[in-house]
């Protein structure tokens, strides 16, 4: 995971205005407002690298209500779209979003329904999809 960030974090585009990292105060009242558990994976990844900005790919975030990433609206827009409910969404992309189950597994749901890809976690994920953005 480390590794991961640090390599986030070289390739970072320069913002006008830096994005805090989520606390664990943030995940809380997010698992409280979308009414699931955030699996363990997907909560380092929103602690550790939600708020960078890298390549073409804009994972939710999780502390500034105010971004159009943060995770409960996302998460909403998902859902009204017709995502599954048991699934978190980690970033949308183009007609769908990568979704997180409650296994912590990454699953890919485009338009409408779930495709082939996966990957084992969100920092497999990372590795193979947002590095590669």
């Amino acid at each position: 995971m480390n590794e991961l960030v640090e390599q986030l974090l070289e390739g970072a585009l320069a913002q006008s205005v830096e994005a805090e990292p989520a606390e664990d105060d943030d995940l809380v009242e997010i698992e409280e407002e979308i009414l699931l558990p955030i699996p363990a994976d997907f909560k380092d990844f929103l602690i550790h690298a939600s708020h960078i900005v890298y390549g073409s790919l804009e994972p939710v975030t999780a502390h500034d209500s105010h971004l159009h990433t943060h995770l409960p609206e996302v998460t909403a827009q998902a859902w009204a779209e017709g995502l599954e409910r048991d699934l978190i969404p980690l970033c949308a992309v183009g007609m769908g979003y990568y979704c997180v189950n409650q296994e912590g597994e990454v699953l890919l749901w485009q338009n409408g329904e779930m495709t082939d890809e996966y990957w084992e976690s969100v920092w497999n994920w990372v590795e193979r999809v947002w590095l590669e953005s």
